[in-house]
């Protein structure tokens, strides 16, 4: 696992399944994979790529939703 691609969020329900679909949009995109873990406080967002985790972090930022380097 490449720590140095994950951001950690604060969501549940409607806004989680949100992220995960722009997580997937976001990885087809650059056709890279993701995967989402267990945090200890929030879900953790993995990217194969840098870009996409920026990316990703954007969509948090318009979405209003929390997200911290993880």
């Amino acid at each position: 696992m490449m720590a140095e691609n994950c951001l950690v969020v604060h969501a549940s329900g409607r806004q989680l399944d949100l992220l995960r679909g722009e997580a997937a949009r976001i990885a087809l995109s650059s056709k890279q994979g993701w995967w989402t873990d267990r945090a200890d406080i929030g879900t953790r967002f993995c990217f194969e790529d840098a870009k996409a985790k920026e990316s990703f972090a954007d969509a948090c930022d318009s979405f209003g939703i929390t997200c911290r380097d993880g």
